[in-house]
C-alpha cells in the first residue's frame, strides 16, 4: 500500500472517530446540563430558597411521587388567599431557584405558587428531556396538588415557556387554566442548542443536528421531534397567553414567539426593547417593565369578562 493513502486512510478514521466523540459529548452536554441547587445560590450570595428573598414567602420544600418519579417542588404561599395557584416552570440549564427573581411579580396576587424541578435539573433525578414530554410530569404534578377548582395560572420560561404550552393544551379542558404567561419562548428545539453552543464557544456545525436526531430517538419523539414545534400546540389553546420576550434576545429569537403569538387565538406579544435571554428580571429597567406586563396579565386573566383575540404588542 502506498504509504500516503495509509496515512489518509488513518486520519480519515481519526477523523470519523473524532466527529461521533464529539457527537455523543453534544448529546451529553445537552441533557446533563450543571444543577443549579441551594448550594449554588448560596456560593453566589444570592437566596437560596424562596423564605430569604428581601421580602420572605412562606414555603414548604417536598417531593411528589408521579408515575414519572418523584418532583423536588416548592410550595409557597401567595399573599391573596382567594387569588389563583401558578405552576411555574424553568428552562434548560435552571431549576426552581429560577423562580426567586420572579416571585414577587405575581406573590401579591395569587394565593399559592408551585415551582419544580424538571427531570435532569437542581435536585430532580435523571436527565434533560429538552422539553419533549417534562408537560406529562406536570400534568401528574397538578393532579397531585389538588385545588382543582381553583383558577390556575402556568408560568414559564424558555424551555419552561414551552412545557407550559403543551401543558395547557394537554389539561385546558380538566384543569381551570385561566391563562400561560410564556417568557423567551422558541419554537423548535435545535434552535436554543444551537445558540447556546455558539455562545459558549463550542462547535456546532457538524455535530449538533445528528446530536439533536439522536436524542430524538432516544427520547422516543424520533428523528424530526415530532409534535414539538410551540407554534402548532399554540394553535389549539384557547386560553389567553402573554409572550415576553426581550428584542436582543439571543437564545430565542423573537421571531418565534411572534409565530406563536400569530398561530395561539388569543395571544398578546409583549416585546422589552433591548432585553436579551436571561436579563429580564436583573435589569431594574427589564425588570420593571416585565413586572408591569405580568401584573397587567393576571389582572386581565382574572376579570369576569370573557378574554377576546388579541394578537398585539401592549
Amino acid at each position: 500500500m502506498n504509504p500516503l493513502l495509509g496515512l489518509l486512510q488513518l486520519l480519515a478514521i481519526g477523523f470519523v472517530v473524532s466527529i461521533v466523540g464529539l457527537i455523543v459529548h453534544t448529546a451529553y452536554m445537552l441533557t446533563h446540563p450543571n444543577r443549579r441547587t441551594y448550594a449554588w445560590a448560596v456560593s453566589r450570595r444570592q437566596p437560596g430558597d424562596p423564605g430569604e428573598l428581601d421580602e420572605p414567602l412562606g414555603f414548604e420544600s417536598r417531593e411528589i411521587n408521579t408515575e414519572h418519579g418523584p418532583v423536588p417542588i416548592w410550595d409557597i404561599e401567595g399573599r391573596d388567599p382567594n387569588g389563583p395557584v401558578v405552576l411555574m416552570t424553568h428552562g434548560w440549564g435552571s431549576s426552581r431557584q429560577g423562580s426567586l427573581k420572579r416571585l414577587s411579580a405575581i406573590a401579591d396576587d395569587v394565593s399559592r405558587i408551585t415551582a419544580w424541578d424538571l427531570p435532569g435539573h437542581g435536585e430532580a433525578p435523571g436527565s434533560a428531556r429538552m422539553g419533549c414530554d417534562e408537560h406529562r410530569i406536570a400534568a401528574d404534578l397538578l393532579d397531585a396538588l389538588g385545588d382543582p377548582d381553583r383558577p390556575l395560572l402556568l408560568f414559564g420560561w424558555s424551555m419552561g415557556a414551552g412545557v407550559s404550552l403543551a401543558l395547557c393544551a394537554q389539561v385546558q379542558h380538566t384543569h381551570p387554566v385561566s391563562g400561560v404567561i410564556c417568557e423567551a419562548v422558541y419554537n423548535r428545539p435545535i434552535t436554543p442548542a444551537r445558540a447556546v453552543l455558539a455562545l459558549r464557544g463550542m462547535p456546532h456545525r457538524l455535530n449538533l443536528a445528528p446530536a439533536m436526531a439522536l436524542l430524538g430517538i432516544k427520547l422516543g419523539v424520533g428523528l424530526r421531534w415530532r409534535g414539538f414545534d410551540r407554534d402548532q400546540i399554540a394553535k389549539g389553546i384557547t386560553a389567553p397567553i402573554l409572550l415576553l420576550h426581550g428584542d436582543h434576545d439571543p437564545v430565542s429569537p423573537i421571531e418565534d414567539a411572534q409565530s406563536v403569538c400569530d398561530a395561539a387565538p388569543n395571544a398578546a406579544l409583549c416585546v422589552i426593547d433591548g432585553a436579551g435571554h436571561n436579563n429580564l428580571w436583573v435589569d431594574p429597567i427589564y425588570r420593571e417593565q416585565s413586572r408591569d406586563a405580568v401584573v397587567g396579565f393576571m389582572k386581565r386573566c382574572s376579570a369576569p369578562e370573557p378574554h377576546t383575540a388579541a394578537h398585539a404588542q401592549p
